[in-house]
């Protein structure tokens, strides 16, 4: 009787996990509305504090821990990091989506990326003047076109294809090949994935153990990127309590070991911004925070290298599992929700309804359901997903390119990348100048305050070779001595290299960067007495880094 009775209890019990057809359903996840816009909302804010935290230490320690004395303090105005790569690049993707949805090509994906208008570099950069030249995606990313392809690029701004694929791994790592597909190939494309895959599982899982593993299953196991995350779990079992000790591990093996740094932009430097170290000083700050925002921020940021990006995706992750609700007040009190992220659409308030859009058209798509219960309360119900990894490639073994190139009509769309007019702006700011090949990085034009000063004209070099030139031809008295006098300045991360001409010669050549931000410079035109001349004032490219030209004073002054 005793095994009538099971054995009735079990085909009861198999029989409810039967679809009408016969097969098994599929497993299902339910979250209700609310608590996914709350853990999501979390995540944007985790990366917010995590870079802004982080943000002054910034590459300054590499191949050693930052000393515990030197960490920044945190203040609550800090969460608000509008003007950060970490974040805003990511909103060009969101954009991208919320225009085109979730079935966005890759080629207008690569199009709205070309024609961002923010300074990039490494991966980023170079794939974006691979689109701008034409090279469509996916060779945009390739290692033939992209010797930066490794990096960690993607992988710092993947966070947001986890945050609207809750329990849907498959959809954060299909938008990895939309979006890390234009500037990042192997390994650095995979970071990004795992970054994904972690935040995807976040929104069920609070084992943070289980969320790093999760976020493994979304990469090929054997690649270099899964090698290292598997090392680094094997070494905080091995020392749960020493996270310096495991650093050391990694050092010996992913810093110093040139195995593991095959397609390195920095060889073997001190500097990495290769994806895989980056990558595991991320999970050491999951796996040793244990749970803990500060201490996940602490210990990634005192990793070194990448430190403000690998704090971002550790507390973005860290967050998201927590919820907004349960965050504490000193990161979210002062936070400015009206405040435009630079070069987005959005303020953080658009930023959650966008992602809140994406999430609703991703779960429809993506095999599931959204249901509302006798409460009038509304649940997304999420399928089960296994991850289906992308193809195994390797940057220093890499696969054939595509041959893939915008047509004439896609190359019109994009439009970032030439000169900019700025000849309202001089009319304005200096009548009688003239602006060629200005080029669109840092936004240029007529700031009416810039590094304290009212009223100053930014340009921008065209390209990494091509300068900026402010041109006026001149007549010079014969009589009195004539005296071009200049105010010059540059950004606090940047410098530039200023070149004063006269018909072709040159008559000032010195870098304008330093502490302080603003320079006057005076340069004697008495040797061109009663001539007309051309005055060309070179904004010249030095290390293409924030090489934008601030300019406070052009004056021809005879006295």
């Amino acid at each position: 009787m005793k095994k009538a009775w099971f054995c009735s209890i079990t085909l009861g019990l198999c029989l409810s996990m039967l679809s009408p057809t016969g097969f098994a359903a599929p497993e299902k996840r339910r979250i209700s509305v609310d608590e996914y816009k709350d853990k999501m909302k979390a995540g944007w804010i985790g990366q917010m504090v995590g870079v802004g935290w982080g943000g002054p230490t910034e590459f300054r320690w590499q191949g050693e821990i930052i000393p515990e004395d030197q960490m920044p303090a945190w203040e609550p105005t800090l969460v608000n990091q509008f003007g950060q790569d970490d974040i805003y690049v990511e909103m060009t993707f969101m954009r991208s989506l919320e225009l085109c949805g979730l079935d966005v090509d890759i080629r207008q994906a690569g199009i709205d990326f070309a024609n961002s208008e923010y300074a990039l570099w490494h991966a980023n950069r170079y794939g974006r003047e691979n689109l701008r030249k034409g090279i469509a995606p996916p060779d945009s990313s390739h290692p033939q076109f992209n010797a930066h392809a490794d990096d960690i690029d993607y992988q710092i701004e993947a966070d947001f294809s986890g945050l609207i694929a809750p329990g849907m791994p498959n959809v954060a790592i299909q938008l990895g090949e939309v979006f890390g597909r234009l500037m990042n190939y192997g390994d650095g494309l995979y970071g990004g994935q795992f970054v994904g895959g972690m935040y995807a599982e976040a929104f069920f899982e609070t084992d943070i153990q289980k969320i790093v593993e999760a976020g493994l299953k979304c990469i090929p196991a054997q690649s270099q990127y899964a090698e290292c995350i598997r090392d680094v779990i094997q070494w905080y079992k091995e020392e749960p309590k020493d996270w310096q000790k495991s650093w050391a591990k990694i050092e010996e093996k992913y810093q110093d070991n040139p195995d593991y740094r095959k397609f390195s932009c920095s060889g073997t430097e001190p500097f990495n911004i290769d994806a895989k170290i980056n990558g595991a000083y991320i999970v050491m700050g999951l796996l040793y925070g244990e749970g803990d925002i500060d201490q996940t921020i602490l210990i990634s940021t005192r990793c070194g290298q990448d430190s403000d990006c690998n704090p971002s995706n550790a507390a973005g992750i860290l967050c998201t599992t927590l919820g907004f609700s349960n965050l504490p007040d000193r990161f979210t009190s002062a936070l400015d929700e009206s405040k435009h992220f630079s070069h987005t659409a959005y303020n953080f308030d658009l930023l959650i309804k966008v992602s809140e859009k994406l999430v609703r058209d991703a779960v429809l798509k993506f095999g599931g359901e959204i249901e509302t219960d006798t409460d009038g309360k509304e649940w997304y119900i999420i399928p089960v997903q296994e991850p289906q990894p992308s193809e195994f490639v390797q940057c220093w073994e890499p696969g054939p390119i595509a041959n893939s190139r915008f047509t004439p009509e896609e190359m019109e769309k994009i439009a970032a990348g030439k000169a900019k007019d700025l000849t309202e702006a001089m009319q304005t700011f200096a009548p009688g100048w003239a602006c060629k090949d200005c080029g669109e990085d840092m936004d240029p034009g007529m700031k009416d305050e810039a590094l304290g000063k009212q009223t100053v004209l930014l340009t921008h070099p065209l390209d990494e070779e091509k300068p900026c030139i402010l041109t006026k031809k001149v007549e010079i008295p014969e009589d009195n001595k004539t005296t071009l006098h200049l105010t010059v300045g540059h950004h606090p991360e940047g410098d530039w290299q200023l070149i004063v001409k006269a018909d072709g010669e040159a008559l000032f050549n010195e870098s304008i960067g330093g502490e302080e931000a603003w320079r006057d410079v005076a340069v004697d035109l008495s040797a061109f007495a009663g001539k007309t001349i051309t005055l060309d004032l070179l904004n010249q490219p030095t290390g293409w880094r924030f090489e934008g030209g601030y300019w406070a004073r052009i004056e021809l002054r005879s006295e």
